[in-house]
């Protein structure tokens, strides 16, 4: 059902009493309606990827404009693509996540027919707060989750990649309802606004800054939130590890979406000798990637000249410093807020790259002579969104496994961790709570209730359970409590 024209001025001038106004219908229309079943949950995931799938040229043209240069093979395969994937495996799912969970009974009553069952029912209306760095899939990927435990949606996607954003209004307004899926733009204080509502569930992606400022506006209301939010994931190569393998797998990772992606390797810990040879290892991954014949159109900008100007103070302060600073560019010339990346080795610990999620195309690299002294330096730090460990040491590999906690791991490889569409995706601490994605994705917009069905005796008078009380019933329930 497509808005009238009343209803689209409304979204496009959203404040505080409009987004109030929308989450109280779409409240009143998941009370009105019912449970939703399978193939109205189907319905609404299929409408998802053909919103996807039609509009894949537009986004990538979207995504170009609003980054000033991101290649669109980048953006269909990080956006669109991996999006459409993800609301296609949860479509193919629906069903089999939706039955009810049969649980050891009550004894005895469970002698007599008796018979408990977990049913996973719909939250009610779940609000997205998205971020710009990959837009399409942190917005719609909890969506797709949302709408499969049977939920109604509100969004609101980052004002800093406004056409995107817009597009995706348009979209979402052409296939849904109005009751169903609503897209609000607008600036900050919208979002300020939109995170203060009483919605059933909140998500957020995003820094841990403002995670912490959405988590104190969903508690005023007892709001369950979701929280994406990311930090400074390590990476440890072992002695044990392939050089060559590791900057490979390091550097393309690095290097997607100019690295601004949350599970972006952002410290990488070298052990002494290895560090030279990774140093060269990365470079020439990184001329393979890019070479200067080819120029800088598979570069992916920064997002504005805040963050440009950001990562080019990191680089300055360490200049400054007699720091070292490696170019990987290989004289590949960059224009605009495009940067090839740049390594800086063994910065001071004071530094404002060691200090600060650098979300861009810059890659610390720390020596390292003892593999605990790295694994308690992570201890030692928030707790991040990823771990990534290379080398072939099972022991080494183990101790990292079980001294360390974070969102996620990839041994071997980097951020392909995400990318497992039937395991759950989050943070922990400070790199957030919660999970979308998986069986754990479909579980975390739903409430689990439990139901208690009756059996065809009740022992309770027999067994003496109910007053008057014998005089021997409380030594025989106190044999009960024996180890």
């Amino acid at each position: 059902m497509r808005m009238n024209t009343e209803e689209t001025a409304r979204l496009k001038t959203a404040d505080g009493d409009a987004l109030r106004a929308c989450l109280d219908a779409m409240k009143a229309a998941q009370t009105r309606d019912g449970l939703p079943d399978a193939a109205l949950r189907i319905d609404r995931l299929t409408r998802l990827m053909v919103l996807l799938r039609d509009r894949a040229d537009d986004f990538c043209a979207a995504l170009d404009a609003d980054f000033d240069g991101r290649a669109r093979e980048t953006s269909l395969m990080s956006d669109v693509m991996a999006t459409f994937n993800t609301v296609k495996y949860a479509r193919g799912r629906v069903k089999s996540w939706m039955k009810p969970d049969p649980r050891d009974g009550v004894v005895p009553f469970n002698l007599f027919g008796a018979r408990v069952e977990v049913q996973r029912m719909p939250k009610g209306v779940v609000g997205i707060l998205g971020p710009w760095n990959v837009p399409l899939f942190t917005t719609l990927a909890p969506l797709a989750f949302a709408l499969a435990a049977g939920n109604r949606a509100m969004l609101k996607p980052s004002e800093l990649v406004p056409r995107t954003s817009l597009l995706l209004q348009s979209a979402v307004q052409d296939l849904f309802a109005v009751d169903e899926v609503v897209v609000f733009t607008g600036d900050a204080a919208l979002a300020g606004a939109f995170s203060a509502l009483p919605f059933d569930h909140l998500v957020f992606t995003g820094s841990t800054t403002t995670g912490v400022r959405v988590m104190r506006a969903a508690a005023e209301n007892l709001v369950p939130v979701t929280l994406e939010l990311g930090g400074k994931s390590p990476v440890i190569v072992g002695r044990s590890a392939d050089v060559g393998l590791a900057a490979e797998r390091i550097v393309t990772a690095k290097v997607m979406n100019g690295g601004q992606v949350c599970v972006s390797p952002d410290t990488v810990h070298v052990a002494d000798e290895l560090v030279e040879p990774f140093i060269a290892a990365c470079e020439a991954a990184h001329r393979r990637l890019f070479p200067p014949s080819a120029g800088d159109a598979a570069l992916t900008s920064l997002i504005d000249a805040r963050h440009f100007a950001r990562i080019r103070g990191y680089l300055d302060e360490i200049r400054l410093a007699g720091g070292r600073v490696v170019d990987c560019g290989g004289g590949l010339a960059t224009s605009g807020r495009k940067l090839t990346l740049h390594l800086v080795v063994d910065p001071p610990s004071g530094s404002r790259v060691a200090q600060e999620e650098i979300f861009g195309p810059l890659l610390q690299v720390v020596r390292y002579a003892d593999i605990t002294a790295v694994i308690d330096r992570i201890n030692a730090a928030p707790r991040p969104l990823a771990l990534y460990y290379f080398g072939t040491d099972r022991e080494e590999e183990r101790q990292v496994l079980e001294r360390t906690l974070s969102g996620g791991v990839a041994i071997n490889d980097v951020m392909l961790q995400v990318a497992a569409h039937d395991a759950p995706f989050g943070g922990v601490g400070a790199s957030g709570m919660g999970v979308y994605h998986g069986r754990e994705g479909f579980n975390e917009f739903c409430h689990p209730r439990t139901v208690y069905r009756s059996g065809w005796w009740d022992p309770r008078k027999a067994l003496g359970l109910v007053p008057p009380y014998s005089k021997q019933l409380y030594g025989r329930l106190s044999k009960v409590l024996r180890v």
